[in-house]
Protein backbone atom coordinates (compact mmCIF):
# COMPACT_ATOMS: atom_id res chain seq x y z
CA UNK A 1 0.00 0.00 0.00
CA UNK A 2 2.81 2.34 0.92
CA UNK A 3 4.50 1.50 -2.37
CA UNK A 4 1.32 2.38 -4.24
CA UNK A 5 0.98 5.71 -2.45
CA UNK A 6 4.66 6.51 -3.07
CA UNK A 7 4.26 5.61 -6.74
CA UNK A 8 1.23 7.89 -7.08
CA UNK A 9 3.13 10.70 -5.35
CA UNK A 10 6.14 10.19 -7.59
CA UNK A 11 3.97 10.26 -10.71
CA UNK A 12 2.21 13.41 -9.47
CA UNK A 13 5.58 15.09 -8.92
CA UNK A 14 6.77 14.00 -12.34
CA UNK A 15 3.65 15.39 -14.03
CA UNK A 16 3.83 18.65 -12.13
CA UNK A 17 7.51 19.11 -13.04
CA UNK A 18 6.72 18.33 -16.63
CA UNK A 19 3.92 20.87 -16.59
CA UNK A 20 6.21 23.54 -15.06
CA UNK A 21 8.85 22.68 -17.61
CA UNK A 22 6.37 23.23 -20.44
CA UNK A 23 5.41 26.62 -19.01
CA UNK A 24 9.06 27.61 -18.78
CA UNK A 25 9.64 26.50 -22.35
CA UNK A 26 6.65 28.51 -23.49
CA UNK A 27 7.81 31.61 -21.62
CA UNK A 28 11.06 31.91 -23.59
CA UNK A 29 9.08 31.45 -26.79
CA UNK A 30 6.75 34.23 -25.70
CA UNK A 31 9.59 36.63 -24.88
CA UNK A 32 11.13 36.51 -28.35
CA UNK A 33 7.83 37.80 -29.73
CA UNK A 34 7.81 40.96 -27.58
CA UNK A 35 11.46 41.53 -28.45
CA UNK A 36 10.56 41.06 -32.07
CA UNK A 37 7.95 43.80 -31.75
CA UNK A 38 10.48 46.47 -30.72
CA UNK A 39 12.97 45.09 -33.25
CA UNK A 40 10.29 45.56 -35.85
CA UNK A 41 11.40 49.03 -36.85
CA UNK A 42 7.79 49.87 -37.40
CA UNK A 43 8.22 52.55 -34.77
CA UNK A 44 10.25 54.65 -37.26
CA UNK A 45 7.48 53.99 -39.74
CA UNK A 46 5.13 55.53 -37.17
CA UNK A 47 7.51 58.47 -36.93
CA UNK A 48 7.43 58.67 -40.69
CA UNK A 49 3.72 59.30 -40.20
CA UNK A 50 4.67 62.86 -39.20
CA UNK A 51 4.14 63.31 -42.87
CA UNK A 52 0.65 63.54 -41.43
CA UNK A 53 1.17 67.18 -42.18
CA UNK A 54 -2.32 66.60 -43.45
CA UNK A 55 -3.49 67.20 -39.85
CA UNK A 56 -2.35 70.85 -39.98
CA UNK A 57 -3.81 70.98 -43.47
CA UNK A 58 -7.07 69.74 -41.93
CA UNK A 59 -6.98 72.63 -39.45
CA UNK A 60 -6.18 74.99 -42.32
CA UNK A 61 -9.21 73.71 -44.20
CA UNK A 62 -11.76 74.92 -41.61
CA UNK A 63 -10.03 78.31 -41.59
CA UNK A 64 -10.51 78.58 -45.31
CA UNK A 65 -14.23 78.19 -44.72
CA UNK A 66 -15.58 81.70 -44.21
CA UNK A 67 -17.76 80.95 -41.19
CA UNK A 68 -15.09 78.95 -39.37
CA UNK A 69 -12.52 81.71 -39.79
CA UNK A 70 -14.87 84.32 -38.36
CA UNK A 71 -15.64 82.13 -35.36
CA UNK A 72 -11.98 81.71 -34.46
CA UNK A 73 -11.05 85.34 -35.14
CA UNK A 74 -13.89 87.14 -33.33
CA UNK A 75 -15.20 86.48 -29.85
CA UNK A 76 -18.86 86.05 -29.03
CA UNK A 77 -18.90 89.41 -27.25
CA UNK A 78 -17.28 91.27 -30.16
CA UNK A 79 -19.79 89.70 -32.56
CA UNK A 80 -22.75 90.84 -30.46
CA UNK A 81 -21.21 94.29 -29.96
CA UNK A 82 -20.79 94.74 -33.72
CA UNK A 83 -24.43 93.77 -34.22
CA UNK A 84 -25.52 96.22 -31.51
CA UNK A 85 -23.47 99.07 -33.01
CA UNK A 86 -25.05 98.43 -36.42
CA UNK A 87 -28.57 98.80 -35.02
CA UNK A 88 -30.61 101.98 -35.29
CA UNK A 89 -30.06 103.81 -31.97
CA UNK A 90 -33.74 104.77 -31.89
CA UNK A 91 -34.75 101.09 -31.54
CA UNK A 92 -36.05 100.35 -28.04
CA UNK A 93 -33.84 98.44 -25.59
CA UNK A 94 -36.08 95.37 -25.39
CA UNK A 95 -36.19 94.91 -29.18
CA UNK A 96 -32.40 95.27 -29.35
CA UNK A 97 -31.97 92.59 -26.65
CA UNK A 98 -34.41 90.24 -28.38
CA UNK A 99 -32.51 90.66 -31.65
CA UNK A 100 -29.11 90.00 -30.06
CA UNK A 101 -30.24 86.80 -28.32
CA UNK A 102 -31.15 85.28 -31.70
CA UNK A 103 -27.61 85.65 -33.07
CA UNK A 104 -26.36 82.37 -34.63
CA UNK A 105 -23.38 82.28 -32.24
CA UNK A 106 -25.76 82.00 -29.27
CA UNK A 107 -25.88 78.25 -28.75
CA UNK A 108 -28.32 78.11 -25.86
CA UNK A 109 -32.05 78.57 -25.27
CA UNK A 110 -32.63 82.06 -23.97
CA UNK A 111 -34.66 85.21 -24.14
CA UNK A 112 -34.95 88.88 -23.22
CA UNK A 113 -36.79 90.52 -20.34
CA UNK A 114 -37.28 94.06 -19.17
CA UNK A 115 -35.41 95.20 -16.04
CA UNK A 116 -35.81 98.11 -13.67
CA UNK A 117 -33.14 100.10 -11.78
CA UNK A 118 -31.78 98.31 -8.73
CA UNK A 119 -29.80 95.15 -8.01
CA UNK A 120 -29.14 93.28 -11.25
CA UNK A 121 -27.52 89.94 -11.99
CA UNK A 122 -23.76 90.23 -12.46
CA UNK A 123 -23.22 93.23 -10.17
CA UNK A 124 -23.28 91.79 -6.63
CA UNK A 125 -24.37 94.60 -4.25
CA UNK A 126 -24.12 97.45 -6.78
CA UNK A 127 -27.45 99.04 -7.65
CA UNK A 128 -27.60 99.91 -11.34
CA UNK A 129 -29.52 103.18 -11.64
CA UNK A 130 -29.68 106.15 -13.98
CA UNK A 131 -31.47 104.52 -16.91
CA UNK A 132 -35.04 104.93 -18.13
CA UNK A 133 -35.55 101.48 -19.65
CA UNK A 134 -33.50 98.33 -19.63
CA UNK A 135 -33.57 94.82 -21.00
CA UNK A 136 -31.57 91.78 -19.99
CA UNK A 137 -30.79 88.88 -22.32
CA UNK A 138 -29.23 85.53 -21.47
CA UNK A 139 -29.68 81.77 -21.15
CA UNK A 140 -32.68 80.21 -19.43
CA UNK A 141 -30.37 78.06 -17.30
CA UNK A 142 -27.80 79.75 -15.07
CA UNK A 143 -24.88 77.40 -15.66
CA UNK A 144 -23.37 79.57 -18.44
CA UNK A 145 -21.33 82.67 -17.57
CA UNK A 146 -23.37 84.91 -19.86
CA UNK A 147 -25.44 87.99 -19.07
CA UNK A 148 -26.22 90.93 -21.33
CA UNK A 149 -28.07 94.22 -20.93
CA UNK A 150 -29.25 97.08 -23.10
CA UNK A 151 -29.83 100.25 -21.09
CA UNK A 152 -31.66 103.28 -22.44
CA UNK A 153 -30.34 106.47 -20.83
CA UNK A 154 -32.36 109.65 -20.44
CA UNK A 155 -31.46 112.65 -22.60
CA UNK A 156 -28.45 114.54 -21.29
CA UNK A 157 -27.27 111.61 -19.12
CA UNK A 158 -23.52 111.13 -18.63
CA UNK A 159 -23.04 107.90 -20.59
CA UNK A 160 -19.35 107.66 -19.70
CA UNK A 161 -20.04 107.83 -15.95
CA UNK A 162 -22.83 105.25 -16.32
CA UNK A 163 -20.54 102.87 -18.25
CA UNK A 164 -17.70 103.37 -15.75
CA UNK A 165 -20.07 102.37 -12.94
CA UNK A 166 -20.96 99.18 -14.82
CA UNK A 167 -17.32 98.30 -15.55
CA UNK A 168 -16.09 98.97 -12.02
CA UNK A 169 -18.80 96.94 -10.34
CA UNK A 170 -19.26 94.02 -12.73
CA UNK A 171 -18.33 90.64 -11.28
CA UNK A 172 -17.31 88.08 -13.97
CA UNK A 173 -17.66 85.33 -11.32
CA UNK A 174 -21.24 86.19 -10.35
CA UNK A 175 -22.15 82.61 -11.25
CA UNK A 176 -19.61 81.29 -8.67
CA UNK A 177 -18.95 78.00 -10.49
CA UNK A 178 -18.08 79.60 -13.83
CA UNK A 179 -16.50 82.91 -14.85
CA UNK A 180 -17.01 85.13 -17.87
CA UNK A 181 -13.96 85.55 -20.14
CA UNK A 182 -14.74 89.08 -21.29
CA UNK A 183 -16.69 92.13 -20.19
CA UNK A 184 -17.78 94.63 -22.83
CA UNK A 185 -19.45 98.02 -22.29
CA UNK A 186 -20.20 100.35 -25.21
CA UNK A 187 -22.69 103.05 -26.19
CA UNK A 188 -24.72 103.58 -29.36
CA UNK A 189 -26.54 106.88 -29.05
CA UNK A 190 -28.42 106.84 -25.74
CA UNK A 191 -28.30 103.00 -25.57
CA UNK A 192 -25.59 101.24 -23.55
CA UNK A 193 -24.58 97.66 -24.34
CA UNK A 194 -23.20 95.60 -21.44
CA UNK A 195 -22.09 91.98 -21.74
CA UNK A 196 -20.17 89.41 -19.69
CA UNK A 197 -19.69 86.14 -21.54
CA UNK A 198 -17.37 83.33 -22.57
CA UNK A 199 -15.21 83.98 -25.65
CA UNK A 200 -17.11 81.23 -27.47
CA UNK A 201 -19.91 78.82 -26.73
CA UNK A 202 -19.23 75.11 -27.27
CA UNK A 203 -21.84 72.96 -28.99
Amino acid sequence: MKKLVLTVLALTLAFSMTACGNKEEQAPEATPNPTEAPVATEAPEATEVPEVTEAPEATDAPQEDGNQGEVSGESLGQTLLAEFMAMDASTDAYTMAETLITNEKILFMGGAMEVEPGLLSGFDNYEVTGFDKGAMFGPMMGSIAFVGYIFELPEGADADAFMTGLKDNANPRWQICVAADETIVEANGNKVFFLMSPLTLEQ
